[in-house]
């Protein structure tokens, strides 16, 4: 690996980020259910069928943002992941490292905001941690959230399943979360409200399964946005993914800051929206169970699956303009917003 030292770009969802996971990680570890690449790792338990199990760490600062906190993200992140493999998600654990003198009302609220998205997703944290790190240790709360959950039988999800012919669908507007946490932690002020998206999506997912069970993968946009997810599914699939730029649905807000700070929409965090690739004859049913569930009303089909062949210049991803024209969409390649989840 070319970096001698971890940087940020490291932890942001894009090109640096895989360099790390790709030449240390998967390297060290290599297990095969860790290899396939999913947010979740889909392993069978003799006698109990599979399961799938996904953790993830959140250290966003400012902890408190419009539309959630940290402790909603911690949740619904994990959560999401698991529901990712198709998986009826059940149980969680927490741990929470804490910088001494960081205020106890403030993890109250914390805390009680995780069980109410727990009690909202239908799960349980079952288990957790607690460490106290000296005064400048932690920047106040850091959480760590494992989820775990069983796979129905029949059920297998993964970004290697996307064919030629499939129809790519997100179930809201993206990039809201990004944003929310930029203006916030900046200052910055616009003309309209702009919340995270925060969400959990294992109910969502379910409705969708149920409506198209052909459907090939799902995956949650968040660091690196719809661009890294998208990278990652031709990638491992060997395919060619388009989409159409207007088709993509973006709030006025967020696509006018993005604008003015220069960013592309494509490439900003989400932490409640859930991409999809379904079999083109599933694609109406599965949009129509997106757009039944909460937190799908604004669901759109954004894109379709093509053959590697016909890519442009090598691309794996393009976007098909208003104009007509097409322009490939990367990953990510260093860190565009630090600190997001």
């Amino acid at each position: 690996m070319g970096d001698s030292t971890v940087l940020l770009g490291h932890g942001s969802g894009g090109q640096m980020m895989k360099r790390i996971i790709d030449d240390v990680f998967l390297e060290a570890f290599g297990a095969p259910e860790l290899l396939a690449g999913n947010d979740a790792g889909v392993a069978a338990l003799a006698g109990t069928g599979r399961i799938a199990m996904s953790t993830d760490s959140f250290v966003v600062t400012p902890q408190f943002f419009p539309g959630g906190n940290i402790g909603r993200l911690a949740v619904c992140g994990t959560v999401n992941d698991v529901a990712t493999s198709g998986a009826r998600v059940r149980y969680l654990s927490c741990g929470f490292i804490l910088e001494e003198g960081y205020p106890m009302n403030d993890l109250r609220r914390i805390v009680q905001t995780m069980a109410e998205t727990a009690h909202e997703a239908g799960v349980a944290i079952i288990t957790g941690d607690t460490k106290v790190v000296e005064r400048g240790g932690a920047d106040g709360v850091y959480i760590n959230t494992a989820g775990v959950g069983e796979v129905p039988e029949g059920v297998n999800l993964s970004g290697a399943n996307c064919r030629p012919g499939d129809v790519v669908l997100v179930s809201g507007t993206l990039g809201d979360h990004g944003i929310a946490i930029m203006s916030q932690r900046e200052g910055l002020a616009f003309s309209t409200s702009i919340e995270s998206d925060a969400a959990p999506l294992n109910h969502l997912i379910a409705a969708v399964l149920e409506a198209a069970p052909g459907t090939r993968c799902f995956r949650d946009p968040t660091r690196g946005g719809l661009a890294s997810t998208l990278n990652e599914f031709a990638e491992a699939s060997g395919v060619c993914i388009e989409i159409d730029e207007d088709a993509v649905p973006v709030r006025d807000g967020v696509r006018g800051a993005c604008e003015m700070l220069g960013y592309d929409v494509l490439q900003v965090a989400n932490e409640g929206k859930m991409v999809a690739v379904v079999p083109a004859e599933e694609a109406d049913a599965a949009l129509a169970a997106m757009r039944g569930a909460r937190y799908g009303a604004d669901a759109a089909v954004i894109g379709r699956v093509l053959e590697r062949g016909e890519a442009v210049a090598g691309a794996a991803v393009r976007v098909r303009t208003g104009w007509g024209s097409t322009r490939v969409l990367d990953m990510l390649v260093g860190e565009q917003l630090p600190r997001i989840c």
